[in-house]
């Protein structure tokens, strides 16, 4: 008989598993037959060890099919979706979703919580008053038929051996693996039932994937699993080498999307990245013809409003107040203190350390030191200042938003210590990289 034991040492001194064990911790995930420490352990194996491709799959399968698959045969437009493998100011699924819902597709979209540094897509959304972020199935499949759009967390339903898995790793150090990462991503998105899905992967200090070799890796990985699982899949590597946008925290990204959507504020990077994954998205499911008839159908989607439109019916259908789109903080809390954090002296911002400030919204209470911890939605910074900007002494870097004045004090000069200063001019980092 194999125990939880056996199989971790396998993995521990560098040997190949079997499918029968892979399949052992699967089902051990969801039975509870491996206990926290023991999965905590496995997990923390495969990160030193790594798996084969054929090992990979397996785990991506078992987990897959831990929980129900979707069919979606009664729509009249391809089902897609996006991932991104997290980031600091990440909120590129909210106005992506919409726009290509606007466009004709449909997007039923599993998010994650935060992981270490990283905000969660389901966290954001958690910061509207009354939104549900794990409907039953059926709400689930009739809202996306209905909208073109639902984003939730993971459900009980789906996955849910990647659901344990995912939490433990969080707070095991064992994040930033290659195998496990394509694994949890790919066993939501299969069991999500999708035609087609576009990868966000993430590269810079503020990422899973700190080189490009390591990005490169993560997205030869995925593609290659998924494409042989029969999803068309593209990967497209972009920046995060500083915030992405000018907030980073969950509601104040979830006011960043709102003035996105309605076209008072599109923080350039920002935008360049989400066009060029809805353009992605719509040439791989034929949604467009052309670049040209991509990026055409896009600006249509964010001018005529349509996809405003779209994300605010999600956000009601889905248990959220009608009126986000007009009044934001409404249905959002904002933080107790409110201070500026200034630039030290005159000079270029040169480099952000993107991490530093992910921890930073941690350290506010912004994210999770332990996966069942509450977290505060309010804190974060905003009004962020990317690089390459041209500061004078004592002025605006960001602020800082936190439930303390000492909490923000101490964010602030984290904030200043994150940023380094040049007296020349430095070109901005790439935003697409491959």
């Amino acid at each position: 008989m194999l125990l939880p034991q056996n199989i971790i040492a396998t993995k521990r001194d560098g040997k190949t598993l079997q499918s029968n064990e892979i399949d052992l911790f699967v089902d051990g995930l969801v039975s509870n037959n491996f206990n926290d420490a023991q999965v905590g352990a496995m997990a923390m194996a495969i990160f030193q060890q790594g798996l084969n491709s054929q090992e990979t799959v397996q785990l991506t399968k078992g987990m897959m099919h831990s929980g129900k698959v979707l069919s979606w045969q009664d729509l009249d437009g391809p089902v897609v979706d996006k991932h991104s493998t997290g980031g600091v100011g990440d909120k590129v699924s909210f106005m992506l979703a919409a726009i290509v819902a606007a466009c004709g597709g449909y997007v039923p979209m599993i998010s994650g919580r935060g992981l270490g540094h990283t905000g969660g897509t389901a966290d954001k959304l958690e910061s509207i008053e009354g939104f549900n972020v794990q409907p039953n199935l059926e709400d689930f499949k009739r809202i996306v038929a209905d909208v073109g759009v639902a984003i939730i967390s993971q459900t009980p339903d789906l996955a849910p051996a990647d659901r344990r898995l995912y939490a433990i790793r969080d707070v095991t150090a064992t994040v930033a693996s290659v195998p496990l990462i394509t694994a949890s991503i790919l066993s939501k998105k299969l069991a999500a039932g999708l035609d087609a899905l576009v990868m966000d992967i993430k590269v810079g200090n503020g990422a899973q994937m700190t080189s490009l070799k390591q990005a490169k890796e993560l997205a030869n990985s995925i593609t290659t699993v998924a494409n042989d699982a029969g999803v068309k899949t593209q990967a497209i590597i972009t920046d995060m080498n500083q915030v992405l946008g000018s907030t980073a925290g969950n509601a104040l990204e979830m006011y960043e999307t709102v003035k996105y959507l309605t076209g008072k504020l599109r923080e350039p990077r920002l935008h360049q990245v989400v066009v060029t994954l809805a353009k992605a998205m719509l040439l791989n499911t034929k949604l467009a013809n052309d670049d040209l008839d991509a990026q055409s159908k896009v600006d249509h989607a964010l001018a005529s409003g349509k996809a405003a439109e779209v994300f605010g019916k999600m956000i009601s259908a889905l248990g959220g107040p009608s009126d986000l789109l007009e009044n934001p903080w409404r249905s959002m809390n904002k933080a107790e203190h409110i201070i500026e954090i200034l630039a030290p002296d005159h000079g270029y911002i040169s480099a952000m350390q993107t991490r530093d400030i992910g921890f930073s919204v941690v350290g506010l209470g912004g994210g999770r030191t332990s996966n069942d911890q509450k977290i505060d939605h309010s804190v974060g910074f905003d009004r962020i200042l990317p690089i390459g900007t041209r500061v004078n002494r004592a002025d605006v870097l960001a602020r800082v938003h936190a439930s303390s004045l000492e909490r923000a004090e101490l964010a602030s000069k984290q904030y200043i210590d994150s940023i380094s200063f040049s007296d020349e001019p430095v070109a901005e980092p790439k935003v697409i990289y491959s």
